[in-house]
């Protein structure tokens, strides 16, 4: 037998989630009472000749046909080969977005942790146990005793300060009205004195100069950042260096831009202030320690995206980084970000936090998460398994 895991199957399964009081809008989704949707997620297991597996349930369902694509690469190798997985799979994944490699390099990295007997953020060189958190919330809605106005977004931004958060980020309407975009950033803007402030508008601006508006709010209530505003998406980098250019306010980019090598172009065109990355979408956590190291390089600031255990994995080894997104959250609501899927004591809820704004990072094994797939079987599309 070797002495390192040699791969020898892999297991798919697609699950369907429930979310009660909620409904799908043009970007995500948000609270209407009395409404139901779903969120689909993705279990991966790679089980290895060693008897050790590494695991992790994904919150991007739609890089499925990627992950299966290149699966295969992994059958009969080095579980500890990383490098060359993730280098392999953006070859045959050259004609996409690239996404499926996150999920896969997670399990990966869950996998190393675990044959090492270490957390991953040590096996980075990583120290931090603890994170500042900021409170990211759903996006507007419409409906009584939800994030329906811009005094309900200044009153749940007032309860999360309350509870010890240091930050808040607003994810407001789509679509957009400019003007009351206008007034959720002056109406939070009254508590820039004793948090961090940032709005996220997720690409939903339709013009410059709606996004140049919102922007001198930010400016006028001297926000943190001005994340993702215009309708391109982020990949426009002469606009957002213009955008840049005209605002005080720091811009925050690179959410739907993937891998190292783009992250690099768009600090080089200097149209952004702090980087963006996420683990699932970014070459998992190798790819996001790439993109953490070259921000790091340029002097700059890299930001994860969304809240989850690779994140907190990566965020204690980047020194570079500021808060973790504690998201989405929402005052009548449990975080649907949050899949309820461990038995252990992991928790991305509201209440997650310490009294100082904090969270813990596992040192445990791995990522540090046990996982109830009996819970989970009940909500079972389907299986796949490669051997």
């Amino acid at each position: 037998m070797n002495d390192y895991p040699i791969i020898k199957k892999i297991t798919f399964n697609r699950y369907e989630f429930p979310l009660e009081n909620m409904r799908q809008h043009i970007l995500s989704s948000c609270y209407e009472p009395g409404s139901k949707t779903s969120r689909k997620v993705i279990s991966i297991k790679i089980d290895t000749d060693l008897g050790i597996s590494g695991e992790y349930f994904s919150i991007a369902p739609g890089t499925y046909d990627q992950m299966r694509a290149i699966a295969p690469l992994l059958i009969g190798e080095n579980g500890l080969n990383r490098e060359n997985f993730y280098n392999l799979a953006k070859v045959i994944l050259r004609k996409q977005d690239k996404m499926g490699i996150g999920p896969m390099d997670i399990a990966l990295w869950d996998l190393a942790g675990k044959y090492y007997d270490t957390p991953i953020f040590r096996l980075l060189g990583g120290n931090r146990t603890k994170l500042p958190a900021y409170a990211s919330t759903l996006h507007g809605d419409y409906s009584k005793g939800g994030l329906n106005s811009p005094e309900a977004f200044r009153d749940f931004a007032e309860q999360c300060y309350d509870m010890g958060y240091k930050a808040f980020k607003i994810h407001p309407w789509a679509p957009a009205d400019i003007d009351q975009e206008v007034k959720v950033v002056n109406e939070v803007g009254k508590l820039s004195s004793k948090m961090n402030l940032m709005i996220d508008p997720c690409c939903e601006y339709e013009t410059y100069a709606d996004a140049l508006r919102v922007g001198r709010a930010c400016d006028e209530n001297n926000y943190f950042w001005y994340e993702d505003p215009l309708r391109d998406g982020g990949v426009s980098f002469y606009a957002h260096k213009k955008l840049k250019q005209a605002l005080k306010t720091p811009l925050l980019q690179g959410e739907h831009l993937h891998l190292v090598e783009t992250h690099t172009d768009m600090a080089i065109a200097e149209a952004t202030d702090f980087w963006r990355a996420d683990p699932e979408y970014d070459g998992g956590i190798t790819g996001t320690m790439k993109i953490a190291h070259a921000a790091e390089g340029f002097g700059m600031d890299l930001e994860l995206h969304i809240a989850g255990p690779a994140q907190r994995h990566c965020m204690a080894a980047i020194r570079n980084s500021n808060y973790y997104e504690m998201g989405l959250l929402h005052p009548e609501l449990s975080n649907p970000a949050n899949i309820p899927v461990y038995k252990n004591d992991y928790s991305d809820e509201i209440d997650s936090i310490d009294s100082d704004g904090y969270i813990n990072v596992s040192e445990d094994p791995g990522l540090g998460v046990e996982y109830d797939y009996e819970y989970a079987k009940k909500f079972l599309i389907d299986t796949l398994v490669l051997d």
